[in-house]
């Protein structure tokens, strides 16, 4: 069962990360919500390791939360 679990959650993460790559964080974020016809439920900047990604939350319309993660494009 564990290793049930393990396996959809890193197959959720695989589809939820979109090839994107937005340069502005309402950038990101009006796209993920395009793309999954949702609802933005909050977004933000972190850095993993040396690059930084924009985490949005969604909410879609059948109500499941998702989370998308978008590389930031450098200028």
């Amino acid at each position: 069962m564990k290793t049930r679990l393990i396996t959809f959650i890193i197959a959720l993460f695989l589809t939820t990360t979109l090839p994107l790559h937005a340069q502005t964080l309402d950038e990101a974020a009006r796209q993920a919500a395009r793309q999954h016809d949702a609802k933005v439920l909050s977004a933000r900047t972190v850095q993993e390791g040396n690059r930084d990604v924009h985490v949005i939350k969604l909410l879609t319309k059948k109500g499941v939360v998702k989370t998308v993660r978008v590389p930031v494009r450098k200028r």
